[in-house]
Order: structure tokens, then sequence, then C-alpha cells
């Protein structure tokens, strides 16, 4: 199959902070990397344990390969890939209702130095209402592109410099009410910036110190009054709360000594931070972030133990919180106070992040293979069985589907509907 054709085929309350807070200014899907505010919950109900391959509502083929995972908006999905070979990378537009491509856009580069573990389209889209938010990894650098949903026409695009990191590119951008928000932690000049979403002008920008290049997303906490903070986590700076309209400081807990892969993650008033080195989780520590405005300091809640996360990211319900190490080890913790309930090994290695549906956790091994366990008090399999192809991506849920993203496929899942064999168009 060439680059530029496409197969398609048919083939409780800290839960609840959390939901609310990330769609402050978004529209409702699953708008950005793990859903609102990176939370990776969502409750639709008609989401099964177990599948095979008939099941699927529908599964498209893409060209190329693709560590990014799936956004959602009210009838588009959109999703990156990248040819291995040219480091050209492509958005794609898929019609939610039976996946067929209603654009693509393309963004041409040449091949540039990455992990063996990444590739060229590593980094997440962000929506709002009308238009998708798309960072394009060149070897000149990153450029932030803004194109309409309706037909893939770009409305601006505006370049933020080259990147500087020995493993690449993989942050994701965010909407906040009437900007899009990109993290730029590198080992070269390091910054924050808000651009506004009409016309991409710079909104503003504050400028960050520069420890091994990070690839974490930010996401909003809301305090009880005052304004929304954005919060971001890097090894230079460790855990910093930023006023998310004017990006000015707030407070910083400089927590860190190691990289910072997986994103912050807020559970009710505690915002969870976490760094390691070699593909181990090294360091995570529970925040109560600051309000100068009050009187009130940033502090360490309490450092966790025990096998850690090092790419995948926290995910809760209600007072639980689920850590999902690389190496295949889960936790379930007491997030208020930090105490253990279970800790068990479901074996595999992992660079997705698990979401909540309802009372499960779903999470795909790197060899693809989908693990479902019990999101409670006791520790319960409820399923594991491969998906047959290697993922390195975040599920999607978005009304009564849940979206799967393989190397080189994506997948629709709900239940009662009827499934049809994969075709060529």
């Amino acid at each position: 199959m060439s680059w530029r054709t496409v197969r398609t085929g048919w083939f409780c309350l800290f839960g609840c902070v959390v939901a609310s807070v990330g769609v402050a200014g978004e529209f409702a899907g699953w708008t950005r990397f793990r859903g609102p505010n990176g939370a990776g919950q969502a409750d639709s109900p008609n989401i099964p344990i177990r599948w095979t391959a008939a099941d699927y509502r529908w599964r498209v083929a893409l060209p190329g390969i693709g560590y990014s995972s799936p956004v959602v908006g009210a009838d588009r999905l959109f999703v990156t890939s990248a040819d291995p070979q040219t480091a050209g990378q492509t958005l794609w537009c898929l019609r939610i209702a039976d996946g067929s491509i209603a654009w693509q856009h393309e963004v041409d580069s040449k091949p540039h130095p990455k992990h063996r573990f990444n590739c060229y389209a590593s980094s997440t889209p962000a929506l709002d209402d009308s238009q998708v938010y798309f960072c394009a990894w060149t070897a000149e650098g990153i450029r932030l592109l803004a194109l309409r949903q309706s037909d893939g026409q770009p409305v601006w695009q505006r370049s933020l410099g080259p990147f500087v990191g020995e493993h690449g590119f993989g942050t994701s951008p965010m909407v906040f009410r009437d900007l899009v928000i990109v993290s730029n932690d590198q080992d070269g000049p390091s910054f924050v910036v808000a651009l506004d979403r009409a016309d991409g002008t710079i909104r503003w920008r504050a400028e960050r110190r520069s420890e091994k290049a990070g690839y974490a997303t930010p996401c909003l906490w809301q305090p009880p009054s005052g304004r929304p903070q954005l919060i971001l986590s890097s090894w230079a700076h460790g855990v910093t709360g930023l006023d998310a309209q004017t990006g000015r400081l707030l407070w910083e807990l400089p927590v860190f000594q190691n990289r910072v892969v997986a994103s912050p993650f807020v559970a009710g008033d505690l915002v969870f931070a976490s760094a390691g080195v070699g593909g181990v989780g090294r360091e995570m520590y529970a925040i109560r972030p600051g309000q100068p405005d009050q009187g009130v300091e940033a502090r360490v809640a309490y450092a966790l133990d025990g096998p850690l996360p090092y790419v995948p990211m926290p995910v809760a319900k209600g007072n639980l919180l689920f850590l999902w190490q690389d190496r295949g080890v889960v936790s379930c913790l007491d997030a208020p106070s930090g105490k253990v309930l279970w800790r068990q090994r479901v074996g595999g290695e992992f660079f997705s992040s698990p979401i909540r549906v309802g009372d499960r956790l779903y999470n795909i091994s790197r060899d693809g293979q989908m693990v479902v366990l019990a999101a409670a008090e006791k520790y319960e399999l409820l399923a594991r069985f491969p998906l047959g192809e290697p993922t390195h991506s975040t599920p999607a849920v978005a009304g009564d589907c849940l979206y799967l993203r393989t190397v080189s496929h994506v997948m629709a899942l709900a239940e009662k509907k009827a499934a049809q064999s994969e075709k060529k168009p």
C-alpha cells in the first residue's frame, strides 16, 4: 500500500471533580490527549469487556505508523500517522459513523533523529468546536497548525522553533477557552506558549528552564475560588502552577531529579506527577496546589512508594487512584491518603495510559494485549486478549463508542452494533 492511498474497512467526589474541570472552555467530547483535562474517564454504559475483530463497528488501516491517540468531536475523529522513511506526517479526519476518510492534511519533512521507541507521529491533536490543532514535528522544528474540522482547510500556522531532545518530540496541545496551549520543555530553549485560537497570535509566553526534554501535556486545576491554574511538570521546574489565562507564575515545587514523561493528573484537590529514567518510574508525588491570593502555599501532600509509572498516567474513580506501571504492575491507592489498597502484576510492558470507563479499567500493552480490570478496592482481572497489532496509544471514548489506535489501524467498538468485514472502498 502506498503512502498516498488509504485502505478503509468496516471492520465519588474525586472522579466528579476531575471530569468537570477539564471541560471548561472545551467542546464536549474526547478533545485532547486522554480526554477532558487528561483525566482518562468516561461513563459510557455500552462498552464491552471482551470482543473479537468481528465486533468492531468499523476498522480503518492508515499508511505509515502512528503512536498518537485519537481525539473525537461531534461527528469526526482525528488522528495522525507518519511515513517512517520520509518523516512526512498526515492528519486524518474520519467520519465516526462509518470510519470513512473525510479529508487528510499532509506535512512534508525529512528524516531526523528520534528514539527507537518513538515515531514522527506521537503528538495527539486537540479540538474545539470548529478547529483541530496539530503539532507537526519536522526536521526544522515544531509547527502548530490550526485547520477547519469541516474540510481540513488551514486557518493558520505558527513555527514554535527547533526542538532539541535525544528522544524526539511527543508533547500534545490543549485547548483552554479562547487559547491553544503548548508546553515545550526540551534540551534547547524551553517555554510554554498560549496562542489565540482564532488567528494564532501569541497571547502569552512563559520561559522555562531546560533539563532534559520532557513530554508532559498540561492540565487544569480549578481552585475553590479564583482563576483556573495551568499545571505543568518537568525535571527543571518540578510541578508548576500558572494562571491559565495570563501565564503568570503562581507557585512551583522543584521536586524531581529525573526526566518527566507522563503528564500531570488532577484528582480532587491533589495533583499527581511522576518522573523516572531508563523506562522506570523513580519519583511520584501528590501535590496540594498553591493559591497565593488566598495565602496558601503549594506543598507535597505525600510521596508514593513501590513500583511507579514512568510513561503511563494514573486514573481515578472516586477516592480510588490507580497506577499502571510500565512493566505491568498495577496499584490501587486511597487517593486522599496514599494508602495502598492492592498491588498486582498483570504482566506485559506498557506505553499506553489506562482509561476508566464506568467501573472498569482498560489498557493496552505494547504488544497489543488489551487488559481489563475492575476499578474497585479489590483486584479483579476481567479480561485479557490480543488486538492483533502493537500499540503505544491510549484509547478514546465518546458517546457509546470506544476508539482504539494500534500502530497502523483505528477501530471503533460499541455493543449491539452489527460488524462488517474489512474491504477496500
